[in-house]
């Protein structure tokens, strides 16, 4: 085969196999017109007392909420969801999941009973190849998903599916898995990593909680990096995290709140804006910046 003849048929393949893709997605998505990608979001989520209460973060939230389409399904990548392998749930009705201790019984009476999308699951169990994704037809919404939904659409109407955070793998994989996930957005889908840039549970001031803006050196300086490294869109970093240093050491000493914002920033299109909100830190060893693409 001559090389003419060559990428003439590698053409051909490469174009059956975006054609493929864009049918998996119509199956899945004939409910949800068109409508010019939606914005991907990665919200530092903290407590889930920001679930029922009114604060500086739970304004940015409806803010942005307000200041994007309606999305017609919403996908979220929690930290509270760690698995081995991945797995979407797939539930008609999810139920509201308190996967935590020692808060008010407010809290726990708290329901967010937004549809789930059967649908949309299969679809990115059809459309993802990277690794094998897998149907979870038992699990609801864990607080790192309601905690801020509720808040951003309180009507609970938007169906949600939730992607598990495969523990197994390595940052590259979950922000190569993140990319395949692009064309939900042309669809009306949101697309929420919920985490938070800087978690560091075992050394949070907790005699600090009334001051707010209350940060160690460290948490600054890995914050301040984060940043940075966000809006100059150096991904290669981003993923490389654990070379970054001391500071970064500290404010992510497990992957699983850092790891949502791989599939944020995997998202991102080469001409796409962020804008950062909610950049605080709290207690010392927390960080609830927040930002948005497109």
């Amino acid at each position: 085969m001559d090389r003419k003849s060559f990428l003439h048929a590698l053409s051909s393949f490469t174009a059956s196999k975006i054609s493929g893709k864009i049918d998996e997605l119509k199956n899945f998505t004939g409910i949800l017109p068109g409508s010019g990608p939606m914005p991907v979001l990665f919200l530092g989520h903290g407590s889930p007392m920001n679930a029922i209460g009114e604060n500086p973060f739970v304004r940015g939230w409806k803010r942005v909420g307000l200041s994007i389409p309606k999305p017609k399904a919403i996908l979220c990548i929690s930290a509270h969801w760690e698995t081995g392998g991945t797995f979407v749930t797939s539930i008609e009705k999810p139920g509201t999941i308190h996967d935590f201790g020692s808060f008010p019984q407010e809290l726990f009476e708290v329901e967010y009973p937004a549809p789930g999308s059967p649908e949309l699951a299969a679809g990115i169990i059809s459309m993802v190849t990277a690794t094998r994704v897998g149907s979870d037809l038992g699990r609801g919404l864990d607080h790192g998903c309601w905690s801020l939904l509720k808040q951003m659409y309180p009507a609970a109407g938007i169906p949600v599916v939730q992607m598990s955070i495969d523990a197994t793998r390595p940052a590259q994989d979950h922000y190569d898995l993140a990319k395949e996930l692009a064309p939900l957005r042309e669809k009306g889908v949101l697309i929420i990593g919920s985490g938070n840039l800087v978690h560091n549970m075992s050394l949070v001031a907790w005699e600090k909680i009334e001051e707010p803006e209350y940060g160690f050196d460290w948490a600054f300086e890995a914050d301040a990096m984060m940043k940075k490294l966000i809006l100059a869109g150096d991904h290669r970093q981003l993923i490389d995290y654990q070379s970054l240093g001391k500071s970064f050491g500290l404010a992510v000493p497990t992957p699983e709140h850092y790891l949502p914002l791989l599939y944020v920033m995997a998202l991102r299109g080469e001409e796409e804006n962020v804008s950062i909100f909610n950049d605080k830190i709290i207690m010392g060893s927390l960080s609830m910046t927040s930002l948005k693409i497109g």
